[in-house]
């Protein structure tokens, strides 16, 4: 234990996903260390990041505007749509350049474990999406693992009866990971692989 503000900037940044006591600790003695400008700098980073990010009213994913760059692209096709989990798997599939259709942003994924259930998720606006944008396709590109399976069998079985095409990325992917930490290569194989939803 340390005292004051030092004890402080520990518990805070403990409280960062990923983050345990010890890595809390090394963070806050580097900030320490650092000139007084790169703290300044980090510090002005994170205000601004919440004084002026905010989610796509479309898509959910992050954006400085009312709609994110990829919504607001009239070269992006409209009629595919790819549903993931949380903004940073927009940025993993965009890394590929396979793909240029648009995406929505669930905010997470069915975890009955944590209290998360569809409700919980923009669920509701992606139906809604569907009345309004001319969509032929709908590819479920969620992390491979307990949760992403969940959600993809839960929006599987509510949009099939819709009429709208259902497929998933292909295997290639990890079971167990995440979306982020793919490779260019392979996240870009499982695209092009991706299969319909039975």
């Amino acid at each position: 234990m340390y005292e004051g503000a030092v004890q402080d900037l520990i518990d805070e940044l403990g409280r960062l996903p990923g983050i345990g006591p010890k890595s809390a600790q090394r963070i806050a003695f580097h900030i320490l260390q650092v000139d007084p400008a790169d703290a300044r700098r980090l510090t002005a980073a994170i205000t601004k990041v919440k004084d002026t990010v905010r989610f796509c009213a479309r898509c959910w994913n992050v954006s400085e505007q009312e709609e994110c760059r990829i919504c607001r692209d009239p070269r992006r096709d409209a009629s595919v749509l790819c549903v993931v989990g949380e903004p940073r798997d927009v940025v993993a599939i965009e890394r590929t350049r396979e793909y240029r259709g648009r995406y929505h942003v669930l905010g997470g994924a069915i975890s009955p474990i944590d209290g998360i259930g569809p409700d919980d998720l923009h669920v509701e606006e992606l139906i809604g999406r569907l009345d309004g944008e001319p969509v032929s396709e709908i590819i479920l590109a969620l992390n491979p693992n307990i949760e992403g399976e969940a959600t993809s069998s839960y929006l599987s079985r509510l949009l099939s009866p819709l009429g709208i095409r259902v497929t998933r990325l292909a295997s290639g992917l990890p079971v167990g990971g995440d979306l982020d930490y793919a490779d260019e290569v392979t996240l870009g194989r499982a695209f092009s692989g991706r299969r319909d939803v039975d």
